[in-house]
């Protein structure tokens, strides 16, 4: 009985750091738009496709991508 408790926190455990590995965000370019999918490469060179709503987004643009949606970051102005 105890074995098996093991076995369903550690299985509990383990789906829980993966469910957190895919929910991370991840800042990087545009690379590809295609209606409303949107392709961004990270820093760490990986490329992911993500929805998004590409009015006045164009290639080469820094871009989050946030639980599967892209958001432009904004321009700061002054100084």
């Amino acid at each position: 009985m105890k074995k098996y408790l093991v076995m369903i926190v550690v299985i509990i455990f383990t789906l829980t750091v993966a469910g957190l590995g895919f929910a991370a965000d991840m800042k990087g370019s545009i690379t590809k738009i295609d209606g409303s999918k949107i392709t961004v490469k990270g820093a760490d060179g990986k490329e992911t496709t993500a929805e998004g709503d590409a009015k006045g987004m164009k290639v080469g643009d820094k871009v989050t991508v946030k639980d599967g949606k892209v958001v432009k970051k904004k321009a700061i102005e002054g100084c």
